[in-house]
């Protein structure tokens, strides 16, 4: 009895202290669900805070390297960018007139020579006619003096100015560049060059430009000191094309970017040359190696497990 009357007591306290833990469990628990709620809106707050603070920072990012390095280019589809495509040459020398008519006035070509026209726009008798144009300062003599001559096929296009300090004093400062390579010069080059010719607008509300530069919003910062120089009929081809903006355009870009990769048409035709060289050697290779292993790959092998 008094062995029992231990247990009974035993029990009593066990169950009394689990009532007592529960209520303290439950609070936990309750409080514990509260914590989570609280921490989970706070949670949710901050990274929907962080979005938008991302949001803005992104978009001041895109506005300010929008005016930092230009409005970006759009794609355009050039009829030489394919694979096995080539140069438009009717394009190249109506670029080649428009240069000459629009651009050499300020921009030079210093790698370009007469004779690398012969075949691409013109003809040699045609070249050297141009050549025959201008006069080249050559020397010296047997009496030791500079003189001048006609040019000739091996000279190169004529520069507008003697050199930089006079090219800056000309244009207020600003110094045209080289145009020989200039599609690689600059990033996404043909598209650039496209959309800084064609590209030229009033500016925006809130934007002003000083006097003697011009905007542009492809051009990085937006102003420009060359001034609008396409406008339509501002030359005449000699095949009759219609002389629009966004023609002229085109063909000078075309002409620019034969300047700066003449070799281009000649390294995709050696690559196609290549590639079906290769090719066949492949499936060469692959005949050999199938008729050399055919023979053990057929084969059969018996165990003789009596002998």
């Amino acid at each position: 009895m008094v062995g029992g009357g231990v247990i009974q007591q035993i029990l009593r306290r066990k169950l009394h202290s689990q009532s007592v833990a529960t209520p303290v469990l439950s609070w936990f628990s309750s409080k514990k669900a509260h914590v989570d709620a609280g921490s989970s809106g706070v949670r949710a707050f901050a990274l929907l805070g962080a979005g938008v603070t991302g949001l803005l920072s992104f978009s001041t990012v895109a506005s300010a390297d929008e005016a930092e390095h230009g409005l970006a280019c759009p794609d355009y589809p050039w009829p030489h960018d394919g694979i096995l495509s080539s140069y438009d040459h009717a394009s190249i020398r109506r670029g080649h007139q428009v240069y000459q008519q629009v651009c050499a006035s300020c921009h030079s070509m210093s790698l370009i020579s007469y004779r690398d026209l012969v075949g691409v726009a013109y003809t040699e008798e045609e070249a050297k006619a141009m050549a025959a144009e201008i006069e080249v300062v050559d020397g010296p003599n047997d009496e030791g003096e500079m003189f001048t001559r006609p040019g000739k096929l091996s000279d190169r296009l004529p520069q507008p100015y003697a050199n930089e300090s006079a090219a800056r004093f000309a244009n207020g400062g600003a110094y045209p560049p080289d145009l020989s390579l200039i599609t690689k010069a600059r990033h996404n080059g043909q598209n650039y060059v496209f959309a800084l010719l064609t590209g030229y607008r009033d500016p925006p509300a809130g934007i002003s430009i000083r006097e003697g530069l011009h905007y542009n919003p492809y051009f990085p910062g937006g102003a420009i000191a060359m001034p609008k120089m396409l406008n339509d009929e501002a030359v005449e081809y000699e095949d009759g094309v219609p002389a629009t903006e966004a023609q002229m355009g085109k063909d000078v870009v075309s002409f620019l970017s034969w300047a700066a990769e003449p070799e281009m048409e000649e390294r995709k035709l050696m690559g196609f040359k290549w590639i079906f060289l290769l090719s066949l050697a492949l499936l060469q290779a692959a005949y050999y190696r199938r008729l050399k292993w055919s023979v053990l790959k057929s084969r059969k092998l018996v165990l003789d497990v009596v002998n």
